[in-house]
């Protein structure tokens, strides 16, 4: 007995002699809410349309909950689409457009009121159930678009990046209801965005996608602190790369080179001594210090800063190494240092703590 929803076997998919994916497996559990996250054009929309039915894969197979559907068109495969566009019938009022699907299943008008009207009231629009798109905020069209969706009781839910178009605040709002409905439902969520903070901060797990290819699959905490490699690395969130070999190894602790100093690090991945490695640090794990505030600078690199971006919260510094690399930092407000007060041309020293890394083999890039 499996608990996989949907599986994908050895699915590629060639459109006129042109590789769009490539032998993708991938299981997608029964309840999660799972992004497929990637640049425009990687395939994510295009593996969307395989499972939804309308498209056919070129080779591989697709199981809906046990059932190979090949061949089986999309009003049989118990999946529904929620495009980018929200596709409203203007002409129908808010309880018309929920009701459409049911209506054209000959579904009973006392179940069809009884269904609508429990679906809006879940989506929050039972006090604009008579409006029409047009007299609607885009949230509340795209939550229109879900409950005509979701009214039909399919096994999975497919969400083509439905929040787009919307503005930043709403956006936000948006990603947090989309959540609570996904739970409050039980319903298999698969949702497409290239948008890597709302991919983080909704899923279950995340699908990273790259040239029609799966890099990665993990919870949002794994893909972003535990990258397979650079491409998903480099994709998720800023990172500083350092090129690097390694000198010495004991155990997981090994001994690197970096700008010029051995530096002592940790990584659960086996290396071979000489083995040329990416030893990746995000902008929120590096320190930076004002040289008047160092004592010691074992393992620290000195630097200038070079742009110094306020953001409300966070300061975020571009400093440039003696190598003449730039790298990122992101400096926190507390009750320790409330000011973050850098100037541009300050001499500086950069660091980090030993584990905060991410240690990756050498790709060319």
């Amino acid at each position: 007995m499996t608990n996989n929803i949907i599986e994908l076997r050895g699915v590629s998919k060639t459109i006129h002699d042109l590789g769009i994916l490539y032998d993708l497996n991938l299981e997608v559990r029964n309840g999660e809410f799972l992004t497929l996250l990637g640049p425009s054009g990687c395939g994510k929309t295009t593996l969307l349309r395989l499972i939804s039915g309308f498209e056919e894969p070129t080779t591989g197979q697709i199981f809906i909950n046990g059932k190979d559907v090949d061949g089986l068109p999309p009003h049989l495969r118990h999946v529904h689409t929620v495009f980018q566009s929200y596709a409203l019938f203007p002409h129908m009022t808010v309880f018309e457009n929920v009701a459409f699907g049911l209506r054209c299943n000959k579904v009973p008008k006392a179940e069809i009121n009884s269904r609508v009207n429990e679906v809006i009231k879940t989506v929050k629009l039972e006090k604009y159930a008579q409006r029409k798109p047009d007299q609607l905020s885009g949230g509340q069209q795209q939550r229109v678009a879900i409950a005509r969706a979701v009214v039909n009781r399919p096994l999975v839910l497919l969400l083509d990046e439905p929040l787009s178009s919307l503005d930043y605040r709403l956006r936000k709002t948006m990603q947090i209801e989309l959540k609570q409905l996904q739970r409050k439902l039980g319903i298999t969520f698969i949702f497409v965005t290239h948008d890597q903070e709302e991919a983080l901060s909704m899923s279950d797990r995340v699908v990273v996608m790259h040239e029609g290819s799966i890099e990665q699959v993990g919870t949002p905490r794994q893909v972003y602190e535990a990258p397979q490699n650079l491409t998903v690395a480099k994709f998720i969130g800023e990172a500083n790369i350092f090129d690097s070999e390694i000198c010495a190894m004991d155990g997981k602790q090994l001994t690197v080179n970096i700008l010029g100093q051995q530096r002592v690090i940790k990584s659960s991945r086996a290396f071979t001594v000489g083995q040329a490695v990416h030893v990746l640090v995000r902008p929120e794990d590096l320190r930076v210090w004002g040289q008047a505030e160092v004592d010691d600078s074992t393992d620290m690199y000195p630097g200038t800063v070079e742009e110094v971006i306020y953001k409300g919260t966070t300061v975020d510094l571009m400093v440039r190494l003696a190598n003449n690399q730039l790298v990122a930092a992101t400096k926190f407000f507390d009750e320790d240092d409330d000011k973050l007060e850098y100037v541009i041309g300050d001499p500086v020293w950069a660091t980090w703590v030993s584990g905060w890394e991410v240690v990756l083999p050498h790709e060319s890039t």
